[in-house]
């Protein structure tokens, strides 16, 4: 995109092309404007109208003069160029409902406006955007050195034109939130080109891989997760995304020591998953003082007050989930930390749940058996068991009577799907599974006792150490080739750079408390993921539940599992396999698929990759989890993770202000067919963004436009468990259910698990409003239906 400079939009025009002309009514007269210099001009609206052209060239959906009209409108006298620039913006951004490229237009407007406010600064190359940084103490040493080596390089690499990439939303989103600021003037010191380059030189370690990696990113192929790029390069370079930390010993002062751990890493940018399932249970004695412990509960909502407290500097809120096995007599109490109605005292608003499940729960429920509950500090060996040795310990237990209560095991999974259709909290994650499918937990005592914040990072954790994940995510959209087909060669190339640039943050990584220095170094594990497997199905039209999909899904899958563990295999060679290499499974030979029972295409290029790895180590000892990517899509322009869409037409609301998104590929579907018309758009919207229920678009694009509430929940629980395979940690796994009732959920959640499925995340239902269609209260009811779809999963009437 051409750069302009600070004052593009009143930059003289003479003569005024005719085709822009503008008479100014009689009210624009004598009006003066104010410009970030302070200087005040008289109002030219023929300027206006050239700056909106000028940035609407190429956009042929585009009318600039709609937009140059309406902000016209809203001149006065007095405004401030800013002002004007800003309302042009949100006025293409306003007509996205009705035409796609005005997102593009609103995007291109807004970064003109940050190139302005960073050269207003007198900052015009990326070497003098990181000297600033450096000058107001936000940017490193390292950072400044690397650098101003090599400046002349890495300013010429700078492409503004990759700006032409970003959506409106995204590009919002990074100027809110991503892009440094001065401290005291609030301004952005860097583009978004800028940015890129800062993030890439960062985490690299000489400047051809530097450029290598912005080129990367600024063409929206990859991005890491928001730690990352919060924070490279800067005087606090917290780069991970992900903290897990096992439950606090029971102690009143390992309780406290934890959550100051908490605060500490969620200061600095960190999501956490933390278990308390070693604190005994409520009513349980209190030796040293022969009283009565209140449980779990008063102190999760001691940690519920630090979650909010601790809010990321402002940049995102805190966020914290708590785990806890379904055998721990406070597991009831658990439930209802995030209830609506109740004792405030007893409510926890700001963290999320998750239940750590064992198979012999999942086979009582089944079974419609008894459910035995027990106080940790009476059964303080359940926690670092799985599998035979923890059903062996559990009903050694039950036999010495050791539970505190027992209960019908449906009842309890009952209460669980009942707190998962009123606060889509109390996630299903599931112990074993994890456990047994682990690269890290070959060696006895090695057991993962949690996940974390969203459900995809699985690692072992101690009271020594601390598990800590980094993230980054492929964007599959920008994957294809010259002819349109998926381009796995382009994809083969952006993990092996993914993978080096993720264990490079592990060396680089500041680490806010020792726990999680001491783990990371020892496993050194990764998580990378992808995002845009829906724009992959729309683009090569593809039901999201097809067997088309699924396939290309699982071949996806498959190749980044390979190039990862290859990549982390050449930087073994390289540099050494990382400390912990003898404990995992792949130094015996075992890989992810082998634990699922799994053969996967191409098996001599498998069995070489074992071979080698056998004899050279990993750098890693874990590769790929599937994160959320809520916020870096939104950068990249993509569609969330692994997900189907939610809807064609919809309002999203962020920390960054309310955004339309809207299907561009099915506009440009319907365009072809002569269908985009303000009647179906108003159909659209009367459907509230689905395209079922119209007739006149074809079968063959309905199918392929479904969203979330239309998809089935068996397809996209096949399609997880396909990937698992090629998975070595876990996936966020959404699932959808408009209107959830017990029956439908306890199938959904059973066939989770008999599928292999390692953890899952949200329960996404429709509005408060439609859920209360559904009942969801009386323990009679859900028991039945329950027991309904457990016992008749074909016949139930709620599962169909």
């Amino acid at each position: 995109m051409t750069q302009t400079n600070e004052n593009a939009v009143l930059e003289p025009v003479s003569p005024p092309d005719p085709a822009f002309d503008l008479t100014p009514p009689p009210t624009a007269s004598g009006m003066r404007v104010r410009k970030r210099n302070g200087h005040a001009e008289l109002v030219d609206l023929n300027k206006i109208v050239r700056a909106i052209a000028r940035a609407a060239d190429g956009l042929h959906a585009v009318e600039p003069m709609r937009v140059a009209t309406r902000t016209i409108s809203g001149l006065y006298d007095g405004a401030t160029t800013r002002e004007l620039d800003e309302l042009s913006i949100r006025t293409a951004a306003l007509l996205t409902g009705e035409e796609p490229e005005y997102g593009k237009l609103a995007a291109r407007l807004l970064a003109e406006v940050i190139e302005k406010e960073v050269t207003g600064q007198e900052i015009h190359a990326f070497s003098q955007s990181v000297m600033r940084g450096h000058e107001t103490g936000l940017i490193n040493d390292r950072l400044l050195e690397f650098v101003q080596t090599n400046a002349r390089k890495l300013n010429a690499a700078i492409d503004p034109a990759c700006n032409l990439h970003f959506e409106y939303f995204g590009l919002r989103t990074l100027y809110d939130r991503y892009l440094l600021r001065h401290p005291h003037l609030r301004l952005v010191i860097e583009t978004p080109q800028q940015f890129f380059m800062r993030i890439a030189c960062a985490l690299s370690e000489d400047a051809g891989e530097a450029i290598a990696l912005y080129n990367t990113m600024a063409n929206l192929e990859y991005i890491p997760s928001s730690p990352t790029l919060f924070n490279s390069g800067t005087c606090h370079e917290q780069l991970s995304s992900c903290f897990l930390l096992d439950s606090p010993e029971d102690t009143l002062e390992a309780i406290y020591a934890k959550y100051g751990d908490i605060a500490q890493l969620s200061k600095f940018s960190g999501g956490i998953g933390v278990s308390f399932s070693r604190v005994r249970a409520s009513g349980s004695l209190i030796r040293s003082t022969n009283g009565h412990s209140n449980g779990v509960v008063p102190f999760l909502k001691t940690l519920d007050a630090s979650v909010a407290a601790v809010n990321q500097g402002g940049k995102r809120k805190g966020a914290a989930c708590v785990y806890l096995e379904p055998w721990h007599a406070d597991i009831e109490s658990f439930l209802e930390l995030r209830d609506n109605t109740g004792d405030e005292a007893r409510r926890t608003h700001n963290l999320n749940l998750a239940n750590w499940i064992p198979d012999l729960f999942m086979r009582r429920v089944e079974e419609d058996a008894i459910w035995s509950l027990f106080d940790p500090r009476v059964t303080p060996e359940l926690v670092d068991l799985f599998g035979q040795d923890f059903e062996h310990a559990y009903t050694q237990a039950e036999a010495q009577n050791k539970f505190a209560k027992q209960m019908p095991a449906r009842e309890l999974y009952a209460r669980m799907m009942r707190t998962l259709a009123q606060t889509g909290n109390g996630w299903m994650t599931f112990k074993d599974h994890c456990n047994r499918k682990s690269n890290q937990t070959a060696k006895p005592g090695n057991v993962i006792h949690l996940s974390n914040l969203c459900t995809e990072i699985l690692e072992v954790t101690s009271s020594d150490e601390t598990a800590v994940c980094n993230l980054g995510s492929i964007n599959l959209s920008r994957h294809f080739d010259a002819h349109g087909d998926f381009d796995f060669d382009k994809l083969g190339e952006t993990v092996q750079q993914a993978v080096r640039q993720l264990d490079r943050v592990i060396d680089l990584n500041f680490y806010p408390i020792e726990s999680a220095r001491r783990g990371n170094l020892r496993w050194r594990p990764v998580g990378l993921g992808m995002m845009g497997l829906q724009d992959v199905f729309f683009k090569l039209r593809l039901p999201f539940d097809s067997d088309a999909a699924r396939a290309l899904s699982l071949r996806i899958a498959e190749t980044i599992y390979f190039h990862a563990l290859d990549t982390s295999c050449e930087l073994a060679i390289e540099r050494g396999a990382h400390p912990n290499f003898n404990e995992t499974r792949a130094a015996y030979g075992e890989l992810q698929f082998d634990s699922w029972g799994v053969v996967p295409a191409d098996s001599e290029r498998w069995q070489a990759l074992r071979a080698r790895i056998q004899a050279n180590g990993l750098r890693n000892s874990l590769l790929i989890a599937i994160a959320p990517t809520a916020t870096i899509a939104s950068i990249a322009g993509c569609y969330e993770c692994v997900e189907p869409q939610t809807s064609n037409l919809f309002k999203r609301e962020t920390l960054s202000g309310d955004f339309l998104q809207v299907n561009r590929y099915l506009v440009d579907e319907l365009k072809k067919l002569g269908l985009w018309t303000a009647e179906m758009r108003e159909s659209i919207k009367h459907a509230e963004g689905s395209i079922q229920g119209i007739a006149s678009i074809p079968q063959v694009l309905r199918d392929v436009y479904r969203t979330t509430w239309e998809v089935p929940m068996r397809g996209l629980i096949d399609m997880a468990a396909d990937r698992g395979a090629f998975i070595d940690q876990s996936a966020s796994l959404n699932l959808f259910m408009e209107n959830p009732n017990i029956g439908a959920m306890s199938s959904m959640y059973m066939y989770a698990w008999k599928r292999g499925v390692k953890t899952t995340y949200y329960l996404r239902s429709r509005p408060a409003t439609r859920i209360a269609k559904t009942t969801l209260a009386g323990t009679v009811s859900d028991q039945a239906a329950l027991a309904c779809s457990l016992e008749n999963p074909e016949t139930c009437e709620a599962c169909q």
